[in-house]
């Protein structure tokens, strides 16, 4: 089997630097729109969405990365094995919904820059972009891209924890409301799924374990680990936000509707809370560049052994544009980033029924790997649930636009 390694401490890089390019794509702008903007709409209620949307995530990945991963092929290879033209169709929408979160990850590290340093979010957005592409032009791209998303994945999580805590959250209400919800709504857990496993994100993670060689059946326990892992980052992240979010609407305070989580973050611990929240919507911004031009590009490029030279050029031009849009159109505006986070929502289903289908139906592209019935039957929960939220979701969704 191509590119596959035997366990042992040279692939733990790869899976640690995997794990959060996962997680950090989930957790961008996007993000934390949705989260503050459903935590001020629902309140204590949110937690049951953020519980749903864990399950399935795990659902999710387990399966994602462990066909992606003992295959050693990247989801449009296998698309292709699948059904000629699938894996084209799955690259199309992934690299849309890519696209239009790109343009809310570059304002988001604009609007970070301006609450950190107080200048304007059209220079932040696009000195940002310049870093992100310099990390892809770097000798040693992967493990600067590792490095990199890791070290700010621990700064995010740390900032946020620190506003949780100060806030003072209603810690029962929002414990009863994780099994016994006061409100459920369908298109908050859907775009909460889409915003953290659909899309690009569903597959940031295993890409990058196919193009770092760490693939094979001896990978399998080593792969597992570190998808679940990567979905529990994501769901502490958005745990701690909800709750540094609902300890200030909690209070009576009423969100600034043109940017909620800075004014969250300000009523909750002042000055400091205002640069924080800075700090932490640029580390998010600029590490969902890295993940969604990554992994977007990947779809692209076709094999992971295609050339270095005209991948780079792709993820370059893929920043350019998404850069450029959002300097003709402004900051994206909240519904933008709603909207792409259930657009990957819908489409998620498409992609998990071609690992499942290469799962039970085609051993010959998993090395003859035996796989694991439990595993597929948590997938097809997974497939049915999207399937079954896109369904109640999809009208409300596309009225976003409207």
């Amino acid at each position: 089997m191509k590119h596959s390694r035997s366990g042992g401490t040279g692939s733990r890089s790869p899976l640690f630097g995997a794990m959060f390019l996962m997680a950090t794509s989930a957790i961008g702008p996007g993000f934390i729109t949705q989260t503050t903007h459903f935590t001020a709409q629902l309140g204590a209620a949110f937690a049951f969405a953020i519980a749903v949307s864990v399950v399935v995530d795990l659902a999710v990945q387990l399966n994602v990365w462990r066909v992606i991963g003992v295959s050693g092929l990247r989801a449009t290879q296998l698309g292709e094995e699948v059904q000629p033209g699938l894996g084209r169709l799955l690259a199309t929408l992934v690299v849309i919904g890519g696209l239009v979160f790109n343009v809310g990850n570059v304002a988001g590290a604009g609007l970070g820059l301006q609450a950190l340093l107080g200048i304007s979010p059209a220079w932040g957005g696009a000195l940002s972009a310049l870093l992100a592409v310099a990390v892809f032009l770097s000798p040693r791209a992967g493990v600067a891209m590792d490095r990199v998303v890791i070290v700010l994945g621990f700064l995010m999580i740390a900032l946020t924890g620190y506003v949780a805590f100060i806030s003072r959250p209603p810690l029962l209400a929002a414990l009863v409301n994780t099994v016994q919800p006061t409100a459920v709504d369908f298109v908050t857990i859907t775009t909460l799924i889409g915003g953290t496993v659909g899309g690009y994100i569903t597959y940031a993670g295993a890409h990058r374990l196919v193009d770092a060689g760490v693939t094979g059946v001896g990978q399998v326990s080593e792969i597992s680990r570190a998808s679940m892992t990567g979905v529990i980052v994501t769901g502490v992240m958005r745990a701690l936000l909800f709750l540094a979010v609902l300890g200030v609407v909690s209070a009576g305070v009423t969100l600034d509707a043109a940017n909620p989580a800075a004014s969250a973050f300000q009523h909750a611990a002042g000055e400091f809370g205002r640069r924080a929240f800075g700090l932490v919507l640029w580390a998010a911004a600029i590490t969902s560049v890295i993940g969604a031009s990554y992994t977007s590009v990947s779809f692209l490029t076709g094999a992971a052994t295609s050339d270095t030279r005209r991948r780079q050029g792709w993820v370059i031009v893929f920043i350019a544009v998404s850069t450029l849009a959002f300097l003709l159109a402004g900051q994206a505006p909240v519904t933008l980033l709603v909207f792409a986070g259930a657009f990957n929502g819908l489409i998620l289903p498409i992609g998990l029924m071609v690992m499942l289908w290469v799962a039970l139906r085609r051993s010959d592209l998993l090395g003859g790997y035996r796989y694991p019935r439990w595993l597929a039957a948590v997938g097809v929960f997974a497939v049915l649930t999207s399937l079954f939220l896109a369904w109640q979701a999809i009208g409300k969704v596309f009225a976003l636009l409207i």
